[in-house]
């Protein structure tokens, strides 16, 4: 079945499946907690990431730590064969389609934890991670708990990636990006969840390249779920590089939600339309002061009209630019003033990015008669 066949039999949330003889089940599980990771082309950073995994101190009972790799052909292999031979809690599994939410799918099919914890190749952890998560699971009785998530980069462009990460401004205050967030949220950071959850809701949806994780908390929500986020659970996170990485990134999250919000009916937040109204709000009278100003050539009236969009625009850009202004000094003045000059762009590639792919995933899986992905935005980005 092709993607775009596949994506077309989008429906509604499935009804959760109850299982009440799945706690009993679940303490007789032979580890605590399967830590997974989902890995293609990561020779940078695996080591980091899997080391972080296999020094955490969990009490109670072993754990374990599965990587479902995506047919890497960078050295990440290489790196996980060593590392898995000098430690038997790490098993290494093949993700032939090479996206994220497969690769979580065959990591958790594989699993024996009473607690799957969602872990990121790009990140690394304090050594009681997954004992807080653990604790606090057991504790407020949630299905899923996990917290903000530290931006750390090495190069100029990502330092000030990384700190633009941590700004309302870019992705309209997402709570995982703050982090002294404590209290119920809509998703968070990985994510650290009960087993019996994707028994009671399914797995992650293979349909989508991104957004599979908000889309799973999503659900997750509506079937009357709860999430924790804990100012007391951290990690740090290494963002893309450049502004043209962190743009193609942004666009793929924009598309990608456009296809959660023709499988739900809306988007999880009221924020994730905001880029794409911005866009929409600049396109639009671009395009209309271009047409008048070509029709003014047969009806010199149509001249003003050019004007007035003209006009609308570049008070729009100029409101824009402030608020561009306000946020690039404020963060920087936070993070260190020699990353001013750079954040501007950054903070639009965020905005026009996410906005630019909604719109295109709008038309995608919207307008269209059949649902069908383009194939520029059916492989992840680096």
């Amino acid at each position: 079945m092709t993607a775009g066949a596949q994506f077309a039999t989008l429906t509604a949330v499935p009804e959760a499946l109850v299982a009440p003889e799945r706690d009993a089940e679940l303490k007789t599980a032979p580890v605590a907690v399967t830590a997974v990771v989902a890995a293609r082309n990561e020779v940078g950073y695996i080591e980091r990431c899997v080391r972080s995994l296999l020094s955490q101190q969990v009490p109670e009972r072993d754990f374990e730590v599965i990587v479902a790799d995506g047919m890497s052909d960078d050295g990440t292999r290489d790196i996980l064969a060593r590392l898995a031979e000098d430690d038997p809690r790490l098993r290494v599994i093949d993700n032939p389609r090479m996206i994220t939410a497969t690769a979580f799918n065959a990591a958790i099919n594989a699993s024996r934890g009473r607690y799957i914890a969602i872990m990121g190749a790009h990140a690394r952890y304090p050594d009681d991670y997954l004992a807080r998560c653990l604790e606090l699971a057991e504790r407020l009785k949630v299905d899923n708990v996990g917290g903000a998530t530290t931006a750390e980069g090495t190069t100029y462009r990502q330092r000030a990636i990384a700190a633009s990460h941590h700004s309302a401004f870019s992705v309209g205050g997402a709570s995982w990006h703050s982090l002294d967030y404590e209290g119920p949220a809509s998703t968070v950071f990985g994510g650290f969840y009960r087993r019996d959850v994707f028994d009671r809701i399914g797995m992650f949806d293979e349909r989508l390249v991104r957004n599979q994780d908000d889309e799973f908390n999503f659900r997750l929500e509506l079937a009357g779920g709860s999430t924790w986020q804990s100012a007391s659970v951290r990690s740090w996170y290494t963002p893309r590089s450049t502004i043209g990485a962190l743009f193609r990134q942004y666009r793929q999250y924009g598309y990608w939600k456009a296809g959660v919000m023709r499988k739900h009916g809306r988007a999880p937040e009221l924020r994730h339309y905001v880029p794409a109204a911005f866009v929409l709000g600049l396109a639009l009278p671009a395009l209309l002061a271009v047409v008048a100003a070509f029709g003014a050539i047969w009806l010199p009236g149509l001249q003003v009209v050019s004007l007035l969009f003209a006009g609308l625009l570049a008070a729009g850009l100029a409101l824009y630019a402030v608020f561009l202004g306000i946020a690039s000094f404020t963060t920087a003045r936070r993070y260190g003033w020699a990353l001013l000059p750079v954040l501007p762009p950054i903070f639009a590639s965020y905005h026009v990015g996410y906005g630019t792919g909604f719109l295109e995933g709008f038309f995608d899986f919207m307008l269209r008669s059949e649902a069908r992905p383009r194939a520029s935005m059916t492989e992840l980005t680096r």
